[in-house]
């Protein structure tokens, strides 16, 4: 099963995430090493938010993912949300 965590960004999101983005990369990088995130990055034109692709059979991984991500905690992410999502080609 996939799950789709999307994020909405604070304006300016793009100069206010350098203090955490670092860690915010390692916490990427270790949801990836694991195998349950399988793609993320931002939205561009505008810089207002971020998708990441979860392959994993329990929703809680990409609500915890959300919940100890730096930018959640900081409040660069004013919502986010998971949804469900059904692959029919490809993943």
């Amino acid at each position: 099963m996939h799950y789709i965590l999307f994020y909405k960004s604070v304006d300016n999101y793009i100069e206010k995430r350098a203090p955490f983005r670092q860690e915010h990369l390692e916490l990427l990088k270790t949801a990836n090493e694991q195998g349950t995130l399988v793609m993320a990055g931002a939205f561009s034109e505008p810089a207002d938010g971020g998708v990441f692709i979860f392959k994993t059979n329990d929703p809680s991984v990409a609500e915890n993912f959300a919940k100890n991500d730096p930018y959640v905690k900081n409040g660069l992410i004013t919502e986010w949300k998971i949804r469900p999502w059904t692959v029919v080609i490809g993943g």
